[in-house]
């Protein structure tokens, strides 16, 4: 790109050739990012956020109330999507890893060119065909394609992390940044399905079983003319987010510029895809610390997976259930630039003990009281402060796991897609997992499609879904957290050693034929 929005930070990138050698020497101020550097960055994490929540808090009760499928091909859509999507993380990731440097970066073009494809599945998965024998197929169809396209976004996105500066401390403000845009992305996805959504009649069933006598003459007409306004409504909300989703785009990529490894005091050396990962999945602390994460990730959705009909039918806040879903993820938003400040003040591993078990007292609150309003509201906000430590936290410690396996394996370069298209890859697939689980739970409960209410079995199961499982989810990360082995010290000692290696690589004088070599080794 000739022209960029923001002004870009000095240092090895595509025109470097270009730039006077006496900048070589300052290596620190090479990296700096400014603002709008890290702002254009930050964008570009909503449209993943925006979609995903949209289809993480929505897609559920749209297709079993809305779209009308059974909970048994609900729960199949729900699961092989969510499992197709994992399995695309580390394909796309080796696609990545072999793709060669062009004028636009290495990873700008995936970005670029899969955005409007995605936006068309996207819109399609909220649109209700006229074939109901071929629903199913469609939903499960569109929603496997929009999960592959916005995964062709997004691993390059996380992987541009570790090539936006090579100065920790950048990239953790970065990722702060990033972290804060995510939430706010989660909270447009809240606000736009949900508002819009909410304004809409949903049409249901007294007495479900009953459905037969209901549906004749004014009643259908009735329902029917309301159900059609309600999948209006869900395409109006998929339009306004599809726009959104190419707006950030466009931001991302006209004010980020990706930046070129620079020169290290040993050459790289080229590798195969499975041999990298053969490394990176024998790192320790990356073990230890996506497998923390996991259980944590699972419990996180499956509250989000089930919110909405834990709302509904269970505490009775039919109508509510958007403005609490918007309460919990303001709250997320407002309370990151606080978890950036924690654990820059006492540690990434403490906040993740203070902040993600923080969330059990509110659940256990939920899981016992009665069914209240205000109490509800007032447990939603303080949920929040725990969703933003469950955001911020994981791609905050990942670029940590990173450089350390840089110091171990210096001449294994390249690695980076593998580390965080592996971690999206497990969290994609414990969603899957959840949602299948959670909605064939319902299934087995006897939920009854479009009911006004449902049996007590329903509201049983959803309210263990929602506090009592993740609960016990949440304590086995945290309990898994305790054998991560990269706490402060270990930060700083990494830090260190990395720096004198790039400084001693600067003094070197590396030539620019060096730098395309390493370039094009991903």
């Amino acid at each position: 790109m000739e022209e960029q929005l923001c002004p870009q930070p000095a240092g090895p990138g595509p025109y470097s050739s270009l730039e006077p050698s006496p900048s070589r020497q300052e290596p620190k101020k090479q990296q700096q990012l400014s603002i709008c550097n890290k702002l254009c960055y930050a964008v570009g994490g909503a449209p993943y956020q925006v979609t995903g929540c949209a289809l993480g808090f929505f897609l559920q009760i749209y297709l079993l109330d809305v779209a009308q499928v059974d909970p048994f091909s609900a729960s199949i859509i729900l699961f092989v999507g969510r499992a197709w999507d994992a399995i695309t993380d580390p394909l796309v990731g080796f696609c990545i890893s072999k793709s060669s440097w062009t004028r636009l970066g290495r990873l700008m073009p995936w970005i670029i060119f899969s955005t409007p494809l995605a936006i068309i599945a996207y819109f399609l998965i909220w649109f209700v065909p006229d074939f109901p024998r071929g629903q199913a197929l469609w939903y499960l169809l569109f929603y496997c394609l929009f999960e592959t396209l916005v995964t062709c976004f997004h691993v390059p996105y996380s992987a541009l992390t570790m090539f936006i500066s090579t100065e920790q401390s950048e990239r953790d403000s970065a990722t702060a940044y990033r972290m804060t845009v995510e939430v706010l992305g989660t909270v447009l996805g809240t606000a736009i399905q949900g508002q819009i959504v909410g304004q809409a009649d949903t049409p249901c069933l007294q007495d479900p079983s009953d459905s037969a006598v209901v549906s004749e003459g004014v009643n259908r007409t009735h329902s029917t003319t309301s159900l059609k306004e309600t999948q209006n409504a869900y395409l109006l909300a998929a339009g306004v987010i599809a726009s959104i989703y190419v707006i950030c785009a466009v931001i991302l990529t006209v004010g980020v510029r990706e930046q070129r490894e620079p020169c290290k005091t040993q050459k790289a050396e080229h590798m195969s895809f499975f041999r990298g990962l053969r490394l990176v999945m024998s790192h320790g602390p990356y073990v230890k610390l996506i497998t923390g994460f996991l259980f944590t990730s699972l419990a996180f959705m499956l509250v989000e997976g089930n919110f909405a009909l834990f709302c509904t039918y269970t505490l009775g806040f039919r109508n509510e259930f958007q403005n609490l879903l918007l309460a919990i993820m303001l709250s997320a938003t407002f309370t990151i630039p606080i978890w950036q400040w924690f654990l820059t003040r006492f540690g990434k591993k403490t906040a993740v003990y203070i902040g993600i078990s923080s969330a059990v007292p509110f659940l256990i609150l939920v899981a016992f009281m009665e069914s209240n309003l205000i109490v509800t509201y007032v447990v939603a906000v303080a949920a929040g402060i725990s969703v933003a430590a469950a955001f911020l936290l994981p791609w905050s410690m990942l670029p940590d796991v990173i450089d350390d396996f840089h110091l171990k394996q210096p001449r294994s370069r390249g690695t980076e897609p593998i580390f965080f298209s592996f971690y999206v890859f497990f969290t994609k697939f414990a969603s899957g997992v959840s949602l299948g689980i959670s909605t064939l739970s319902l299934d087995f409960a006897g939920y009854q499609t479009r009911g006004c209410s449902q049996p007590a079995h329903v509201k049983f199961t959803l309210k263990m879904l929602v506090t009592m499982a993740p609960i016990v989810l949440i304590l086995l990360g945290l309990l898994l957290f305790r054998l991560y082995p990269i706490d402060e010290e270990k930060r700083r000692q990494n830090k260190k050693a990395l720096q004198a290696l790039r400084d001693e690589a600067s003094s070197s004088g590396c030539s620019d034929t060096d730098s395309t070599e390493l370039a094009s080794i991903l």
